[in-house]
């Protein structure tokens, strides 16, 4: 009748999960499709990940992408334990395979496991881990096998060859049973046994509960397929014994056993680590061999649990033989399968609520810490990526058929791919405070956690076998229920005991199916249980329900006498009495500390002994609590490509430098420091600015080595341990101590050996370049790649906006400059007067200069700023391309004579002393080495580029400046293509407007006006006439004749050259070109001056009628001029409007092109 009910319960979760295929999540729609395809696809990136870096070695180190063999590694403890040598993780992922059909992957790894596994290795491995990895994973490897040979044509070469190592490996746990109590020791050598001589076991003396009564779903199969029951035997036995040594009013059990006397080590009594298989198979033994024994114990079990563990949606450890007495106060990951086994019970209700009051902490942290305390605050923060939370999920889901539970698994996935997800595969969380990882992938990952996430999302039609003919070992391999049809010459049930008859009182009805009074919509019930978890806010100090009133804690602290180790003052008279009435003895260490002592004899009573282990263990929990609470650890996280954020190593804080906690973190490129321990001046001080160093532990403080760091301009600091095979598996995390100072600001955070290794490889492969992140929790995947984004867009956005700041400022200047007002006619007036001094001075070009430096120095006084600047011909380059020009400064020109080097050395150093005191480009004296005398240029610019004709200038000036530069290149040999300097671009569109509109700006008045009114552009050179004055008379002409007619000639040959230069500026500016057309004075013009000048006269008078008759032809000259400007200026406007329009022209034509090709594009995108 009990296998009736449990089938019945069984039917009822079947048929709910049949019930839809869609989930639907508070409106949300959750494609199962495609999460289960994404669970495929991270279950082949782990499980090619290990066939990749680490077979055949028994697991996958993924922060390391090797394998970890036993021996070569830093040894873990009692966690190397599960390693054999045996290829763990493949054995225990066969099953996995063919569940999520990867048929071709299974049969392969099949044939690997065939082929080249072995278990005669002298090596000692924990029964335990061994049986339900190693034997289950074969198991469910053949009983996978077997289905796919029967259904398909695959594997018809398959000939049990996974179930004859079954029984090898069965063969070689059995005598670790040869116990006087029957349960098994925890650990057995493959090749030799127990209490041999070469066996290194069979000392030990205490084993788990769950590590002894773990057996019987193994071993029983083994026994059934194989026809041998000495392996059921034997673990029947083992579950017998721990059933016999429980509490015999409360039905619990403890958590550790003497394996020889039966004695309990450890009496705390739960669902979690050390006890929770133990329950899982007393119920599955029942489901899957149908002998009621085991139910029968099962459900004594459980409402002891119920009546004593369960409070509420939680599940408190308590004393076996004080039940009432909680001897903990964090529950651990490991009772996170309990809701699962719940389902299969068909209690729902307290199923529902405890999974959602671990969801609720799984959200908080990301993963379910390894420990955590009543209020959802961690207590260990490990998470080596467990099944069971993920077990309880898919039994709930198909119990309820609530869509909640597949947002869950969503979540779940996430989870795994933002935080732990790597490169190489999948990394246990060494601490889900920080992120960080550990280099671990254990096998359950491959063989637990991705087949249940898979099975959650999957239909019935996408598995190969009909799932409900099978159970899930505590591995979550799969056995065939037809074993229970199977019978043994000598099964566990033809054994005998004094156990009374099976009652139906001992079959709690209500939980046969998980009606609830609703049926009609059992989603909506488990919506409504979970509803006031969530509002629920838990604390530490839990009050025991009502039915405990008066006992408990309730009873233990209002009896006279008890402590409670919260309230224990050290020196405090009262308090050291109720110790010593406990049992406990304070004894005074040399360094100051207290360290407590329990003697159970030495109690008053039997109960003070009691209370004062309580009040021992309470001491106990609480130093962790303030041990973990003071050395919060840190991160340092891999955020560059090819990690960006996958690889987290764990760290250990600092009493000193900038606090992490709360921050946003310090990110920077990592380099090694030069000396490694950097107790001295760096090395490479150079490549230390703005990076975080990695330097080595040892020769000098902590704190020392982080102010040379900072000295050196570095960001942060790691310190890496220098004890060999350190690692934060094995050793606690501390806070690296300083010195009271406050001088050092950066951060800085410890990782140990092992960990310091793994970032120092990742540099080397990364040829040197890795980009680190030291935070006080890692940072997901998602968020360091949006962060970069936003860092690349700020940077895009901060280069947009100086660009556009700059040429603000530059159209500001420039629009500035434009809008000056002319200089006052004060300050031409000063310019002209140094103009008059330079013409009349008598004393030289040296008076002259020191004179110039007065004026310069008066004008400052005055608060007039001039800059009188001299520049010598061979400083002077050739402009080239655009030169923008203040409209409203003044170059002051001064030419020099010929001979340069006759100039005394007075002269030079006056001019330098000049040059030097500078104070802005307003007023430019500009020092051409080219005649004696002087010639003064007063002009002032419209800022137009030299390719344009400048506005509010004669033509005359330029072509003086143009005449100017002609002769400077005929004294240099400067050929006429080396004068020529074209423009590479054409004038835009823009800069022709602006010249159109500075044209149009201009009138003959404007220009007549300019020429009249304003300071004289051009003074002729006093040089040419002295050329007259010393010039004889030729052909008997008058003298007056002669000059007059010298004088129209050269000007008339300057005009012709001017004209000329009119025009090829005009050529080159209709071109595009913005470069300055080039004059060229011929040899024959100089050496025809040359002659005028040996002719020209001496007599004063006719050198006064030559001045009138210079000034009176330099008058009709500048009218002439102004009118060839108006023709130049309207054929000049002509053109520009003809290019403009061409322009335009050619505008609008490419526009129409690029349309044509968007719509042609548009419609291919729509083909």
């Amino acid at each position: 009748m009990g296998l009736s009910h449990i089938l019945k319960n069984i039917l009822c979760i079947s048929v709910a999960f049949l019930m839809s295929h869609t989930g639907l999540c508070h409106g949300k729609a959750i494609d199962k499709t495609a999460l289960k395809s994404q669970v495929v696809e991270m279950f082949n990136h782990a499980y090619d990940s290990y066939m990749t870096y680490a077979y055949p070695a028994d697991e996958l180190m993924p922060l390391s992408c090797r394998g970890r063999v036993r021996g070569e590694e830093t040894s873990r403890g009692d966690v190397d334990d599960a390693l054999g040598k045996f290829s763990l993780t493949l054995i225990d992922t066969l099953d996995t395979l063919a569940v999520v059909g990867e048929l071709d992957k299974f049969e392969e790894a099949v044939r690997l496991v065939t082929r080249d596994v072995t278990f005669d290795t002298d090596i000692v491995v924990s029964v335990f881990e061994t049986n339900i990895r190693v034997l289950g994973g074969l198991l469910g490897g053949h009983v996978m096998a077997l289905a796919i040979k029967e259904q398909t044509n695959r594997m018809q070469w398959y000939n049990d060859e996974l179930l004859a190592m079954a029984k090898d490996i069965g063969n070689r746990l059995l005598p670790a049973f040869n116990t006087t109590t029957g349960m098994p020791y925890p650990r057995v050598n493959l090749k030799y046994g127990i209490q041999s001589g070469k066996s290194r076991t069979g000392t030990e003396r205490d084993t788990c509960t769950a590590c002894a009564g773990t057996m019987i779903l193994e071993f029983a199969a083994l026994s059934r397929l194989t026809g041998e029951s000495i392996f059921e035997e034997k673990a029947h036995r083992a579950m017998q014994y721990i059933w016999e040594k429980r509490h015999r009013s409360n039905n619990l059990v403890g958590t550790t056993i003497n394996i020889h006397s039966g004695d309990w080590v450890r009496r705390e009594s739960g669902v979690g680590a050390g006890i929770d298989s133990y329950y899982e198979y007393c119920l599955k033994a029942y489901i899957l061999l149908g002998e009621e024994i085991y139910l029968e114990r099962f459900n004594k079990h459980y409402d002891a649990i119920m009546r004593y563990v369960s409070n509420g949606p939680l599940l408190i450890d308590v004393h076996m033989h004080k039940p009432l007495t909680r001897s903990r106060n964090f529950m651990d990951a490991l009772l996170a399968f309990w809701p699962g086994l719940q389902v299969l019970v068909g209690d729902i209700k307290p199923a529902i609520e405890t999974h959602e009051m671990l969801y609720q902490v799984t959200k908080k942290h990301n993963f379910l810490p390894e420990a955590f305390t009543l209020d959802h605050n961690v207590y260990w923060g490990q998470h080596p990526l467990r099944p069971e939370f993920v077990e309880s999920t898919y039994f709930l889901y198909k119990a309820t058929n609530d869509p909640y539970y597949l947002e869950v698994g969503q979540d779940i996935l996430d989870n795994l791919n933002q935080h732990a997800r790597v490169p190489c595969g999948f990394a246990g969380m060494k601490d889900v405070r920080t992120g960080s990882h550990e280099d671990r992938m254990d096998s359950f990952v491959l063989a637990e956690t991705f087949k249940y996430l898979y099975l959650l999302f999957a239909e019935p039609d996408d598995l190969i076998i009909e799932l409900d003919d099978y159970l899930f070992t505590t591995e979550a391999h799969l056995l065939p229920l037809y074993i229970g049809n199977i019978r043994n010459k000598s099964s566990s049930a033809n054994v005998k005991e004094s156990q009374p008859p099976l009652h139906a009182d001992l079959i709690n009805y209500d939980r046969t199916c998980p009606n609830h009074n609703f049926e009609q919509n059992i989603a909506h019930f488990a919506e409504l249980v979970r509803k006031p978890i969530q509002q629920q806010t838990f604390s530490d100090d839990i009050c025991p329900p009502s039915k405990r009133a008066g006992t408990s804690t309730a009873k233990r602290s209002s009896k006279p006498g008890t402590l409670r180790a919260a309230d224990f003052i050290p020196g405090n008279r009262d308090h050291e009495k109720i110790l010593k009435k406990m049992g406990i003895r304070l004894v005074t260490m040399r360094d100051g500390r207290v360290q407590l002592l329990h003697t159970a004899s030495q109690a008053a009573t039997p109960e003070d002994a009691e209370e004062g282990m309580v009040f021992m263990q309470e001491m106990i929990e609480l130093s962790k609590v303030q041990s973990l609470e003071e050395y919060q650890p840190r991160a340092v996280q891999f955020v560059s490509p090819p990690y960006n954020g996958n690889i987290v190593l764990t760290a250990g804080p600092a009493q000193f430098g900038l606090e992490l906690y709360g921050h946003n973190g310090v990110t920077g490129e990592a380099v090694v420091a030069d000396p490694y321990r950097a107790c001295t001046v760096l090395n490479n001080a150079d490549e230390v600015a703005g990076r975080i160093v990695v330097l080595e532990r040892g020769d000098c403080m902590f704190i020392d080595k982080a102010r040379i760091i900072q000295k050196a301009g570095g960001r942060g600091a790691i310190i890496i341990d220098n004890n060999d095979g350190s690692s934060s598996d094995l050793s606690s995390i501390f806070a690296m101590s300083g010195d009271g100072t406050t001088d050092v600001t950066l951060a800085a955070l410890f990782l140990f050996w092992k960990e310091g290794n793994i970032l120092l490889n990742s540099i080397k492969e990364q040829n040197g370049y890795l980009e680190v992140m030291l935070v006080d929790k890692a940072r997901t995947v998602d968020e360091i790649l949006r962060r970069r984004e936003e860092q690349e867009d700020d940077d895009e956005q901060s280069e947009i906006e100086d660009d556009h700041i700059a040429q603000d400022q530059e159209e500001k200047q420039v629009t500035d400059t434009h809008r000056q007002p002319e200089l006052p006619d004060e300050l031409v007036n000063v310019i002209m007067q140094e103009v008059q001094k330079m013409v009349d001075s008598k004393g030289g070009m040296a008076d002259y200069i020191r004179q110039l430096e007065e004026t310069q120095r008066e004008l400052t006084n005055a608060g007039v700023k001039v800059d009188l600047e001299v520049q010598f011909d061979d400083e002077k380059k050739e402009e080239e391309g655009e030169r923008r020009r203040d409209p409203n400064s003044l170059e002051v020109s001064i030419d020099l004579t010929q001979q340069t080097d006759l100039l005394g050395e007075d002269v030079w150093k006056s001019i330098e002393a000049l040059q030097q005191k500078t104070i802005n480009e307003k007023v430019k004296v500009q020092v051409l080495p080219e005649k004696r005398s002087s010639e003064v240029n007063l002009q002032q610019d419209s800022g137009c580029s030299e390719a344009q004709l400048p506005a509010g200038a004669s033509e005359s000036e330029q072509d003086i400046d143009e005449l100017q530069h002609s002769q400077q290149h005929q004294k240099r040999g400067v050929s006429e293509s080396e004068q020529k300097s074209q423009q590479d671009e054409k004038l835009s569109h823009h800069t022709q407007q602006q010249e159109l509109q500075q044209l149009d700006s201009l009138s003959g008045e404007h220009l007549e006006r300019h020429s009249k009114e304003n300071v004289p552009v051009e003074v002729i050179r006093e040089s040419h006439l002295h050329q007259h004055e010393q010039q004889p008379n030729q052909g008997g002409k008058p003298l007056q004749d002669q000059q007059n007619e010298d004088l129209q000639r050269w000007l008339h040959q300057q005009h012709i050259q001017r004209h000329q230069g009119a025009q090829q500026k005009h050529r080159v500016g209709s071109a595009g070109s913005g470069s300055v057309a080039q004059h060229e004075l011929h040899d024959s013009d100089v050496q025809e001056l040359q002659q005028q000048k040996e002719h020209v006269g001496a007599s004063s008078e006719q050198q006064q009628q030559n001045d009138l008759d210079v000034k009176e032809l330099q008058r009709l000259e500048q009218e002439r001029l102004v009118q060839e400007h108006l023709r130049f200026h309207d054929q000049r406007r002509h053109e520009l409007q003809q290019q403009i329009n061409e322009n335009l022209e050619l505008q609008q034509t490419e526009q129409h092109l690029q349309e044509d090709n968007e719509a042609k594009s548009n419609n291919k995108d729509e083909l």
